[in-house]
């Protein structure tokens, strides 16, 4: 069972700085714009189809003159400046991205909310294993928890997996602001904590 390390030394690199509340908002919006498809679509006048032939002639009817029954404004017609595939990804510097993951898990830290336990030393994979692990540790049962695990955590991975109402799973490389922001309390072992001071680098 997974044992926490009381007043665990955390980088003061990492979990210790003022947070950079802009830094971090921009950060994240990009990170949710990045998430959206941007496949909507809409066709335009040329791309409807029918209204190959003019709806009546030029002159004589005393009608305002058409060309077409596929124009924008006709019923049926094509749409004028609608939305097309796009991309809303937006380019964010690599030290930008490291200082808000850095403010979001000082954040986290100063309430008391970032937690390291040793090992989760689960034997086999079961989610009542999980739970009891984070029962043990004092997780209540509304807090929204984001565990940090190595890729080779197969065994906690798949107990914690079908937890997904109250718990979040991340590598440690992948590790990032909005998780961090989400989640009630977020839970290292040594060995993702000892990982992410290795990612961090000599980044400032």
């Amino acid at each position: 069972m997974a044992e926490v390390l009381q007043n665990a030394p955390l980088p003061e690199a990492i979990f210790g700085i003022q947070p950079n509340v802009p830094v971090m908002h921009q950060v994240v919006t990009a990170q949710l714009a990045a998430a959206r498809s941007g496949t909507h679509a809409t066709k335009n006048r040329s791309e409807v189809s029918g209204g190959g032939s003019k709806p009546w002639r030029q002159k004589g009817t005393g009608r305002a003159r058409q060309g077409s029954s596929r124009a924008p404004h006709w019923r049926g017609g094509g749409v004028a400046h609608g939305p097309q595939p796009r991309s809303y990804r937006q380019r964010t510097p690599k030290k930008m991205v490291w200082l808000a993951l850095r403010s979001a898990l000082s954040d986290r830290a100063a309430a008391g909310m970032v937690t390291v336990v040793d090992d989760w030393n689960f034997a086999a994979p079961r989610t009542k294993d999980a739970i009891a692990a984070l029962d043990a540790i004092g997780v209540a049962a509304d807090e929204r928890v984001l565990v940090v695990l190595r890729r080779d955590d197969d065994v906690a991975w798949r107990s914690f997996r079908n937890l997904g109402d109250r718990v979040d799973i991340v590598l440690v490389e992948e590790l990032n602001t909005y998780d961090v922001l989400v989640a009630d309390r977020v839970i290292f072992t040594s060995a993702t904590l000892e990982a992410l001071s290795a990612r961090g680098g000599g980044a400032s």
